[in-house]
């Protein structure tokens, strides 16, 4: 099996080879300890080994970004193609033309403010949230099998905001629909889901532009509120959360040692694979995150 690396030789290491095509591998830890670096060094890392960078979906709904565009360009001198949301005057038949479909990056909530939890919502405001998200499927379809015809086969969902239960929050409601019906599904049953009556028009393009969903891979950037690596080394996984699903997990978080504070990570799992075990200091440094010399 030829492994995804991460774009870090020392973690591709740690991982025995790399990360597994076809899973999901989420990472998590605290606002500034380096999720969004590691999830740029992974995607930039796919135009060298599958010709094509990956995409970055940006599920931040408060009005601002990762800052994807900035950490892309000082680390690679990589300008961020990003996706305008919702596109008009754009026919379906365009989803094959890579100067309208293959875009890096897709930031959809771009009102400031706005809540991802249930508990933080009245009725009137979980109707319209729905709503939104609903209005927004179409857009997300159309930026994955987009790209996933143009060759990219590899993608980082960031923005995903702690809240005290997976269940409570909207963001994993959408995150499992791109999962489960646009990620791992059948390329043409996706463009069945985009283009809806259109598909019988448009089935020899769907073929010719077919690809294997089990080559891609997906990296989850989940921010906690823990930031010391300790508590989330004993946080509990609730029954049917994302990381129960997740083929890799990748803690990343803040240690005490002689009395300094340092950065650090640990492979929590990684099924199907020998990993390594040990909690690796690392620092983020100008040419993007850099593992510590035991």
């Amino acid at each position: 099996m030829t492994r995804q690396t991460t774009g870090i030789p020392d973690l591709d290491e740690m991982l025995g080879g790399g990360l597994i095509p076809g899973t999901l591998t989420v990472v998590l830890g605290a606002t500034g300890i380096g999720k969004t670096q590691l999830g740029i060094q992974y995607a930039h890392a796919g135009k060298d080994q599958e010709g094509e960078s990956g995409i970055i979906y940006d599920m931040t709904s408060r009005g601002d970004t990762q800052s994807h565009a900035d950490y892309a360009q000082r680390l690679f001198d990589w300008t961020l193609r990003e996706r305008p949301s919702e596109m008009t005057d754009v026919s379906v038949s365009d989803i094959w033309n890579p100067e309208v479909a293959r875009w890096d990056a897709l930031h959809l909530f771009q009102r400031a403010g706005r809540r991802v939890t249930m508990s933080d919502m009245d009725f009137d405001q979980k109707k319209e949230w729905k709503a939104e998200l609903n209005r927004k499927l179409n857009e997300t379809i159309a930026f994955f099998y987009g790209n996933f015809c143009q060759g990219v086969r590899r993608c980082v969902i960031d923005g995903i905001e702690p809240s005290d239960r997976a269940s409570d929050s909207f963001q994993f409601d959408l995150f499992e629909y791109i999962y489960h019906q646009i990620l791992r599904k059948e390329s043409d049953w996706v463009a069945r889901d985009y283009l809806r009556v259109a598909f019988r028009q448009h089935e020899q393009e769907v073929l010719a532009h077919a690809y294997d969903h089990s080559d891609v891979g997906c990296m989850m950037l989940c921010t906690t509120h823990e930031t010391m690596l300790d508590d989330l080394l004993t946080r509990q996984i609730e029954s049917g959360d994302v990381l129960s699903n997740a083929n890799t997990i990748i803690l990343m978080g803040k240690v005490r040692e002689e009395g300094r504070i340092k950065r650090a990570l640990h492979v929590a799992k990684h099924r199907g694979s020998a990993c390594d075990d040990r909690i690796r200091e690392f620092v983020v440094t100008e040419s993007g995150l850099q593992l510590s010399l035991d």
